[in-house]
C-alpha cells in the first residue's frame, strides 16, 4: 500500500474513551487508511513520533472564524491548539446566506476595516471562496438568524411580513441544502432582537426539515435570563429541533442566584424530551461588541443609520440618558475592558477598563464611550467581567455541557504561544477546582496530553505549511511549542 504520510510509535488516543496505545497512523490523501500496527506500507514521508500522542482534531462547536479565513486561512491559533474542524456562524452572525441592504452595509464595513471583497450571497458561493483560497481546518456552516433578517428586512425594528419570512425561509431551506448544517440567533443582538418567538420557531422548523439543528446565543443572559431560556426552549420544542445554548451564563450580580432555576428549566426540558445541551467557556468575563450598552432602538437599521443618532445631539441626549438608566453606577464602566478597535487613533486604549480610558481622555465615561462608538461606527469590542466563579463551576459540572466552548478564532498568532491557551486555561481550571480530586485528576491528565501533543502539534505544523505553501508563501515561522510556556488566558 502507498501513502503520503506515516506516523510511526505513537501513543495512539483514538477519541473512543479507550485507553492509549502504542501504533502507526497511515494516511493517504486526506484519509486515514490504517491505524494500529501499520506493516508494508511505502510512505513518502515518515514522522518518528516515539514519546508522543497521537489524537484526532478537536471540533470547535462555538466559533467565529467566518471572515477570519479570508484573512488567515492558515487558521493557526486553531490548528496550534489541535483543532482540526470548528463550527462557525454563531450568535446569528454568519458568513452566508446574505443579500440585499445587510450585504452592502457589510460588504462597505469589511472593505473599509479588512480591505476585504465580498463577492458571494450563498452559501454555496462563501465555501467555493474558502475553497478557492484554501483553509487548513475543516468547518461547518451555521446560518445566522440577524445575517438572514437583515437581509431580508434591513434592520428594521418591526415584525417581519408574510413575504420577508417567506424569504428568510427559502433562503435557509437553500443553505441548508448547499451545506449548512443548521441556524443560530443572536436574539440579543439587532436586528435578531427585533424578532419574535413565532419568527424564529417557523426558521427553525425548516432548518429542521432540512435535517440541521438550531444554537442560540439567547435574547438575555442576565435579567431577562429565565425568561430566554424558556423562549428559546420553547422554540425549539415548537420546531422540533435540538438545541444547543451557548455559553450559558449568569450575567451581573444581581443574577447570580438564578443558576438553581436555570438548571431546572434546562434539565426539565430534557426530562420531557426536548434535545437541549449548551456550552460554557471556563472563565468569568464575557465579550462582545461596546454598543451593547446602548438602548435596543438606538441599534436599528443600517451602520450610516446608527451613526447619525450618535451625531444627532437630541437623539444621542436621549441614548445617554438610557444608558444612565440601566447603569447609574460609575464603577460599572471599571468592569468592561475596551478590547479591539479599528482606528489607528484609539488603539492606546485597547486593553483598558471604560472608566481608565475615559479618565485618559479627559472626559465623563458615557461621553467617551458615546465619542468613541461614533467614530468607529459601533465596531468596538469590549469584555465585560460580570459573572461568579461558583456559578461557572456548577455549570462546568453538569451532564448537559457539551462542551467547554471556543478556545480560539482561526486567526495568525505571530507572538506567543497558540498551544499555551489551552495549557493556560487547564491551569485555570485547576486552581478554580483545587478541593475537587476527581475533577483535579481529570485536569491533570489533560494537561499531559496537551503538554505531549505539542510537539507533535509543531511537526505537524511544518507538514501543514507544505501543503499550503503554493497557496500562501509568506508565512510566518513556526512556533515552538517544546520552548512555549503556558499563559492564563482569563483576563485581568
Amino acid at each position: 500500500m502507498n501513502v503520503d504520510l506515516l506516523i510511526k510509535g505513537a501513543e495512539i488516543v483514538d477519541g473512543s474513551g479507550a485507553p492509549a496505545a502504542a501504533g502507526d497512523v497511515a494516511i493517504a490523501g486526506d484519509r486515514i487508511v490504517a491505524v494500529g500496527r501499520v506493516e508494508g506500507v511505502r510512505a513518502k514521508r515518515v514522522v518518528n513520533a516515539a514519546g508522543h500522542a497521537v489524537a484526532p482534531g478537536f471540533v470547535d462547536i462555538h466559533s467565529h472564524s467566518d471572515y477570519h479565513y479570508l484573512l488567515s486561512p492558515l487558521a493557526e491559533s486553531a490548528v496550534m491548539q489541535g483543532v482540526t474542524c470548528e463550527i462557525i456562524g454563531n450568535c446569528g452572525y454568519a458568513a452566508a446566506p446574505i443579500w440585499g441592504p445587510w450585504l452592502e452595509d457589510r460588504a462597505r464595513e469589511y472593505k473599509r476595516i479588512h480591505g476585504l471583497d465580498l463577492d458571494w450571497t450563498t452559501v454555496a458561493g462563501y465555501e467555493a471562496r474558502l475553497k478557492a483560497i484554501g483553509v487548513s481546518v475543516n468547518y461547518g456552516v451555521l446560518m445566522g438568524h440577524g445575517t438572514l433578517r437583515g437581509s431580508a428586512m434591513g434592520g428594521a425594528d418591526r415584525p417581519a411580513k408574510p413575504e420577508e419570512l417567506s424569504a428568510i425561509v427559502e433562503a435557509a431551506r437553500r443553505g441548508m441544502r448547499e451545506g449548512a448544517v443548521g441556524l443560530s440567533t443572536g436574539l440579543v443582538y439587532a436586528p435578531g432582537c427585533f424578532a419574535d418567538r413565532d419568527e424564529v420557531a417557523a426558521i427553525a422548523r425548516a432548518v429542521r426539515e432540512e435535517g440541521g439543528v438550531l444554537t442560540s446565543h439567547m435574547r438575555s443572559e442576565g435579567d431577562g435570563l429565565l425568561e430566554a431560556i424558556e423562549e428559546i426552549i420553547g422554540i425549539a420544542e415548537t420546531a422540533q429541533i435540538p438545541l444547543q445554548i451557548s455559553h450559558l451564563k449568569t450575567m451581573h450580580p444581581r443574577n447570580w442566584g438564578k443558576k438553581a432555576r436555570m438548571f431546572e428549566l434546562i434539565e426539565g426540558a430534557r426530562a420531557r424530551g426536548v434535545d437541549v445541551m449548551c456550552d460554557r467557556y471556563p472563565y468569568t468575563a464575557a465579550n462582545t461588541g461596546l454598543a451593547q450598552v446602548m438602548p435596543r432602538w438606538a441599534l436599528e437599521g443600517s451602520k450610516d443609520e446608527q451613526a447619525a443618532r450618535l451625531a444627532n445631539p437630541a437623539t444621542r441626549a436621549r441614548i445617554r440618558e438610557a444608558i444612565l438608566q440601566e447603569t447609574p453606577r460609575p464603577e460599572r464602566w471599571d468592569t468592561i475592558m475596551i478590547s479591539e478597535v479599528t482606528l489607528e487613533k484609539n488603539r492606546r486604549y485597547e486593553g483598558m477598563r471604560v472608566g481608565q480610558a475615559a479618565r485618559l481622555a479627559g472626559k465623563e465615561p458615557v461621553e467617551f464611550l458615546l465619542d468613541m462608538l461614533h467614530e468607529e461606527r459601533n465596531n468596538v469590542d469590549a469584555i465585560y467581567f460580570a459573572m461568579a466563579e461558583d456559578n461557572l463551576r456548577e455549570i462546568l459540572r453538569k451532564d448537559q455541557l457539551a462542551t467547554l466552548g471556543a478556545v480560539a478564532i482561526g486567526v495568525s498568532h505571530e507572538i506567543n504561544n497558540p498551544l499555551a491557551v489551552i495549557l493556560g486555561h487547564l491551569d485555570l481550571l485547576a486552581r478554580r477546582f483545587a478541593a475537587d480530586a476527581e475533577a483535579l485528576q481529570r485536569i491533570d491528565r489533560a494537561r499531559t496530553a496537551s503538554r505531549r501533543i505539542a510537539d507533535m502539534i509543531t511537526h505537524m505544523s511544518h507538514i501543514t505549511r507544505l501543503e499550503l505553501s503554493e497557496q500562501s508563501p509568506n508565512l510566518p515561522p513556526i512556533l515552538d511549542l517544546r520552548r512555549s510556556s503556558a499563559t492564563d488566558p482569563e483576563p485581568s
